[in-house]
């Protein structure tokens, strides 16, 4: 039986996240939690999965390298990573499996607590480096849905234009003075 790599280790995870998120953000934003009852209501909603808002926390939190703790009741999507943006089909998406290993990449090199030699030595687990790999993560896009939910206290129509998610992403890079739909445009 060959070694697992600590990539398919850390892909089988269901990051968590604070569970007050659920009514602010990702019912707002994504199909989370929609049955085929409920079908018709997810009309509409900027992200598809839950996930979705929550990579996009994700890459929030890293590119302001801000990092928040969990706090209170927290809960994962039911979902491991691994399984994170393979549906072709829905909605007329293409799967985006680079993104998963983008995102384990950065994980990587952001996790202080990670000692890869140490890894290599058998000092510390494979589960114990996903462990921090994980915590990294979590703390990214923790960070990121309060920073989301932040903007929307400021203004709560502002993910509510086309441009609103794109805008908060290029401000975090290319900082902008309130950025409007023809700054956006000609970047």
């Amino acid at each position: 039986m060959a070694a697992e790599n600590l990539y398919d280790i850390w892909a089988r995870r269901n990051p968590e996240w604070e569970n007050h998120f659920e009514e602010t953000l990702l019912r707002p934003f994504t199909d989370y939690g929609v049955g085929s009852s409920e079908l018709t209501t997810a009309k509409g909603k900027t992200f598809g999965a839950g996930y979705e808002l929550y990579i996009y926390a994700f890459f929030v939190g890293l590119y302001a390298d801000k990092k928040r703790e969990l706090v209170g009741d927290t809960k994962g999507f039911g979902q491991p990573i691994q399984y994170w943006g393979n549906l072709d089909y829905k909605k007329f998406r293409k799967a985006y499996p680079k993104l998963r290993e983008y995102i384990f990449t950065a994980l990587v090199a952001k996790t202080e607590e990670l000692d890869l030699i140490a890894l290599e030595k058998g000092e510390i687990t494979d589960r114990k480096a996903v462990d921090y790999l994980i915590n990294t993560m979590e703390q990214y896009a923790n960070y990121g849905f309060h920073a989301i939910e932040e903007k929307m206290k400021d203004n709560s129509n502002y993910f509510y234009k086309h441009t609103g998610f794109l805008a908060m992403i290029l401000d975090l890079l290319v900082p902008m003075s309130n950025s409007s739909d023809v700054e956006i445009e000609e970047l």
